[in-house]
């Protein structure tokens, strides 16, 4: 176990956290209705921000930062895992429609 009084837990750095998620936020929300680039190129650039704010979200608010390292790989492989259990389902779904054309 770890000792909860080990980490920071001053309030200016959740607000910079906050600050961070509004910002990206705002930047796919920008991106969203501007539409600068092609869809297959947007679509990775809101992934990018999804996974970076994802990883803030987990990192600061839900204390993953301060676990101790076993815990922070149980959760990566965990997610990997389910990516690629995901892709297994849904690409070849996603690859056929790509080719046929949606009816």
């Amino acid at each position: 176990m770890h000792d909860a009084a080990a980490h920071d837990d001053s309030k200016g750095q959740y607000f910079w956290v906050w600050g961070a998620l509004l910002v990206l936020t705002a930047v796919e929300v920008w991106l969203g209705y501007r539409q600068i680039f092609a869809p297959v190129r947007m679509l990775e650039a809101l992934m990018i921000l999804s996974v970076i704010k994802s990883a803030l979200i987990v990192g600061y608010f839900m204390h993953l930062k301060f676990e101790i390292a076993l815990m922070r790989w149980m959760i990566v492989i965990s997610v990997v895992g389910c990516f690629i259990i995901m892709y297994f389902f849904f690409f070849p779904d996603a690859d056929r429609i790509l080719h046929l054309g949606v009816k």
